[in-house]
């Protein structure tokens, strides 16, 4: 039987917590609850295979930023997505989330359908980046003295292996593939077919996103269309490019992680790979090369 995922909610109002408990239990999910974060840091160590946290900012005892710094000493809760929920989604308060490491809001109130597209979107990052780090690991040996490669890429599927492939020819691959990842499928959905950030976020409200890419893969506008990347290393740096034959997009709105699309389940993908894969990302003209960059450390 497969296990069911357990998500710990953490909120000092025993009215939200009901609700918070319902709806994810009218999901599938199992649910853990903490009235605080001291709480909520044993009920941690109590159950050590807890899926996702749904942390309240504000609370007695100990608040959610607390709780945050206390579980970023830890390198046993680092892969736990963490849903931050903020009253009247303040920039502010976001933007410290942010730099506390939190990519995932929920404004007070909120509904049913928007609290369960946060859930799956966290899900969906934290499996894949375990799946991510399994899959490198499994490539590793040789790739590392690679110095040249280029490849093309048009599916979701390719997208996939190739960022397993590529991220072997870094030192540490399991920071890179995230990023690469992250960065390939915005050449696919958003640059080659044309998949638009409302698009998106109404797509993966509805469930409808994977469906659509491979709908849009079989139709004769987009069936040829393919992602190039390029990979090079030197004595100094690895650089990698990714181009697509898309018609570009505003990707100057994208490469930070702005507080005012915080609370939609999709649009970090790129600020992400930027902070956690390539402190050297940037994108040329329309957006549709990206060129990154790291230093080689000898």
């Amino acid at each position: 039987m497969d296990k069911k995922i357990k998500i710990l909610a953490v909120d000092d109002e025993e009215f939200n917590l009901d609700i918070i408990t319902e709806y994810l239990q009218e999901a599938g999910y199992e649910v853990i609850v903490a009235q605080d974060g001291v709480i909520a840091l044993e009920k941690l160590k109590q159950h050590s295979d807890i899926d996702v946290i749904v942390l309240d900012r504000m609370m007695p005892n100990m608040d959610g930023m607390a709780v945050l710094k206390c579980l970023s000493e830890s390198k046993m809760y680092e892969d736990i997505p963490i849903i931050m929920q903020t009253a009247a989604a303040s920039s502010k308060q976001i933007q410290e989330g942010i730099e506390a490491g939190v990519y995932y809001y929920l404004a007070k109130p909120y509904n049913e359908a928007l609290l369960l597209s946060i859930v799956r979107a966290a899900l969906k990052d934290s499996v894949g980046r375990r799946e991510l780090r399994t899959q490198t690991q499994k490539q590793r040996r040789t790739l590392g003295l690679m110095e040249k490669g280029l490849f093309r890429f048009r599916t979701l599927e390719e997208t996939n292996n190739l960022s397993y492939f590529i991220a072997n020819c870094f030192p540490d691959p399991e920071h890179m593939v995230y990023g690469l990842n992250e960065l390939m499928i915005n050449a696919v959905e958003h640059g080659n077919l044309e998949i638009t950030y409302q698009e998106k976020l109404d797509l993966v409200l509805n469930g409808g996103w994977r469906a659509e890419i491979e709908r849009r893969l079989t139709l004769p506008e987009y069936k040829n269309k393919y992602a190039i990347l390029e990979y090079n290393a030197n004595e100094n740096e690895f650089t990698v490019s990714i181009r697509d034959q898309g018609k570009g997009f505003e990707w100057q709105n994208y490469i930070e992680l702005s507080p005012s699309r915080a609370t939609d389940p999709n649009g970090r993908g790129i600020a992400i790979a930027k902070m956690k894969s390539f402190p050297s990302l940037e994108y040329k003209g329309n957006g549709s090369e990206v060129v990154c960059r790291v230093a080689r450390n000898n």
